[in-house]
C-alpha cells in the first residue's frame, strides 16, 4: 500500500491517509480480512507520528472500514458493497449539483455541460 501524504494539500494528515485508505479499500485494492501496516510501522514509513496513524485508524473503523484485533492488528471489514454505492453516488450527485449551479452563474447551457462531462469521461 502505497500513501503519499502532501504538504500542500488543505487536509489535514490523518484525513489523506483515511482518504487513501479507503479509496484502496473501495476499489478493491485491498481485500476484506487484508491486514492494515501497524500504526507503528505506517507512522515509521510516513515520516510522522503515532498518535496522526492512530486517528486515521480509529476513522477507518468508525466509518466500519476496518477493525482492531487487540493484539493483532488491523483488518479490512467486510462491508456493504450497496451502502457504500449509494454514498458514492450521492457525493456524485453533490458535485454535479455544485457544477449545474457554477455553469448556471457564468451562463453555460446544459448542453455545453453536458458535452465538457463526456469530453472529461473519455479522458480528451
Amino acid at each position: 500500500m502505497k500513501i503519499i501524504i502532501s504538504s500542500n494539500s488543505d487536509l489535514p494528515i490523518y484525513l489523506q491517509i483515511v482518504n487513501q485508505i479507503k479509496d484502496e479499500i473501495l476499489s478493491g485494492k485491498i481485500n476484506e480480512n487484508e491486514m492494515l501496516p501497524s500504526m507503528r510501522a505506517l507512522a515509521k514509513e510516513l515520516g510522522i507520528s503515532f498518535i496522526t496513524t492512530k486517528r486515521s485508524y480509529e476513522e477507518l473503523e468508525k466509518q466500519g472500514l476496518i477493525n482492531t484485533i487487540p493484539g493483532k492488528g488491523c483488518f479490512v471489514s467486510a462491508f456493504n458493497k450497496e451502502i457504500v454505492f449509494e454514498a458514492k453516488m450521492r457525493e456524485i450527485e453533490e458535485k454535479l449539483e455544485e457544477a449545474i449551479y457554477l455553469s448556471n452563474m457564468i451562463g453555460i447551457t446544459k448542453e455545453q455541460l453536458i458535452l465538457t462531462l463526456e469530453s472529461l469521461y473519455e479522458g480528451e
